[in-house]
């Protein structure tokens, strides 16, 4: 079924890819959004995945487009050049600015940001070049895992990044910080839990208890290491199977951090096989301990999920910290 009648959107879509509004078309519903919604289209001859944001969150469509950028460069950042995992192409993205009739417009590595007008329509738009789904290779695992270490390995400036972050709809600051025990608990901790506790999520004393764990941080997050590339939001939903039967990665929050975050949270939901953690190490072996450390690191996206489901959650999150506090 098309979407018939959203002059509107088509208007978004051509306006973020940079194109005119008579090469938008076919647009129609797909499956695929969890805080957006999800359309197909023809633009400019190539069909596309669009994400839509019906009640804009200023930065949030950027962000994503900065994450898929900087991890799709992730293959080139290294030396020699390493085969990192796959992601879907940045067409073009239109976005709210500070909540205001401001939009940004990125196509390709140019970024403007130009007053808004009734061309744009107020809309957030993010247009991704389509990626067909496949079945998995039977190297599929091991491909995954030697792309994710190349990704990681690829690195970052610093532990944080110069985008807003986001988890679904959730803030997350992204400001840099000096050591990566310091953004784990002031950046990604305790922030989240401040909202997981607002919303009546987490048991009596959890924030007490979780400033006891962050001042233990710097003992327990492992050996130094320099900052990783991250996803940021690894978990089995988020990495497809390509028409290639290789991996893609899809919905990535992406900031400089510690490697650990990202396979800790391929371990808290499942989907991902032994096969793809044994390829992983064969490139870029995990420091001695790591096992100790992965519900440390899974701590954060339970504190995620407490703030936006409930649930147990927050009782599996107070568990956790009481365990390293």
């Amino acid at each position: 079924m098309t979407v018939s009648g959203d002059d509107t959107l088509r208007r978004a879509v051509a306006w973020a890819a940079g194109v005119e509004v008579g090469a938008v078309g076919d647009l129609r519903p797909a499956s695929g959004g969890d805080v957006s919604m999800a359309f197909t289209a023809v633009v400019d001859g190539q069909r596309c995945f669009v994400k839509h944001l019906d009640l804009p969150v200023p930065g949030l469509l950027s962000a994503e487009a900065s994450s898929l950028r900087w991890l799709a460069d992730a293959g080139t950042a290294t030396d020699p050049p390493a085969e990192a995992v796959p992601l879907p192409r940045v067409v073009g993205v239109a976005d709210v600015v500070d909540g205001d009739d401001t939009h940004r417009r990125r196509v390709g590595r140019v970024a403007d940001v130009v007053d808004g007008d009734d061309t744009h329509g107020g809309l957030a738009v993010l247009v991704l070049a389509f990626v067909e789904e496949g079945r998995p290779a039977a190297d599929h695992d091991e491909r995954l895992g030697r792309g994710l270490a190349a990704m990681h390995r690829a690195g970052a400036d610093g532990f944080g990044a110069p985008w807003a972050g986001f988890v679904g709809r959730l803030p997350q600051p992204n400001d840099p910080t000096e050591t990566w025990a310091a953004f784990l608990g002031s950046r990604r901790l305790w922030p989240t839990a401040r909202i997981a506790d607002e919303r009546g999520a987490l048991p009596p004393g959890t924030l007490e208890a979780l400033e006891g764990l962050i001042n233990r941080l710097p003992d327990l997050v492992g050996p130094p290491e320099p900052p990783s590339r991250l996803h940021g939001d690894l978990w089995g939903g988020n990495a497809m199977v390509g028409p290639d039967g290789g991996p893609v990665l899809v919905d990535p929050a992406s900031y400089g951090g510690h490697r650990e975050v990202d396979l800790a949270m391929m371990q808290l939901f499942g989907g991902f096989g032994p096969a793809v953690f044994d390829a992983y190490d064969e490139v870029f072996p995990r420091a001695d301990g790591h096992t100790d450390r992965v519900a440390l690191y899974q701590l954060h996206p339970l504190l995620v999920h407490a703030a936006m489901f409930g649930g147990g959650y927050g009782r599996r999150a107070r568990a956790t910290i009481d365990r390293y506090a």
